[in-house]
């Protein structure tokens, strides 16, 4: 977590200085996102971050991952502004079947999953604070990173399996859909953004709504504080190779600073 918050003020404190001169305008915010992971993947090969012949099955408990944002608008039409996010969770569960050949017991072996994702996202203004609503359209490139980890098992003091652990890096463009209205008179804002993809039988997207309010006492940096709802959807049919039906939801609450 001081990593990314260390990476973050550096960002926006190389940008302040075009900021300050009103033509390109930067906001920033860390936190943290609490939450509860439900649904199951199963597989019927050895492809994937499991490697898995077999079902994992999340426990569905909730599980607290640091988040980061940063995004710059700037005055040149043509050229995409850009967003850059970062979010990190993860779940545990039951892996059974069979991991890179090797049998699991008849119960299964504890499985944890952690996941890394970052978001570069290109877009445009469509609405610029325009009677105080923000409309953004761009694309999202998000770079999924997962490491899953099978537990050993022993059973009466005899290990029955010896465990295993993989990686796996996954990319996935979206579309990014981006609204925001500041309520007038006050420091209010409401915002609510999603990003998605589908062909109608495998699907996934990641949505969000938030409200947040800025503390203007401080010219140059003002900081606000945020609170919102985010779910993250994964829903893969692919006959009878694999099934992945997996979501992450709960609340959020950070810190951010306008320039």
């Amino acid at each position: 977590m001081k990593k990314i918050v260390s990476s973050v003020v550096l960002g926006t404190s190389l940008l302040s200085t075009v900021a300050s001169a009103d033509l390109t305008r930067v906001e920033a915010g860390v936190g943290a996102w609490a939450q509860t992971p439900s649904g199951y993947a199963t597989r019927t090969d050895s492809d994937g971050a499991l490697n898995l012949n077999g079902t994992y099955t999340s426990a569905e408990k909730e599980k607290t991952g640091a988040y980061a944002w940063i995004f710059v608008k700037h005055p040149l039409p043509i050229i995409p502004n850009i967003r850059l996010e970062y979010v990190s969770f993860s779940d545990k569960g039951t892996t059974k079947g069979k991991v890179n050949g090797a049998a699991l017991p008849v119960g299964g072996a504890p499985t944890t999953v952690d996941i890394t994702q970052y978001d570069v996202i290109p877009y445009y203004n469509i609405l610029d604070n325009t009677f105080w609503m923000t409309i953004d359209l761009g694309l999202d490139i998000k770079v999924i990173q997962s490491d899953a980890t099978v537990a050993a098992v022993t059973i009466a003091g005899s290990k029955v399996y010896d465990g295993d652990s993989s990686s796996d890096t996954t990319v996935v463009p979206l579309v990014y859909l981006r609204d925001r209205v500041q309520i007038p008179t006050t420091n209010i804002g409401i915002e609510a953004d999603a990003k998605a993809i589908t062909d109608g039988t495998n699907t996934m997207y990641d949505i969000r709504a938030k409200v947040d309010y800025t503390l203007d006492f401080v010219p140059v940096v003002q900081p606000a504080i945020e609170v919102g709802y985010r779910m993250q959807k994964l829903k893969v049919d692919d006959g009878d190779k694999s099934q992945i039906d997996l979501q992450y939801s709960g609340l959020y609450m950070g810190i951010m600073a306008r320039f």
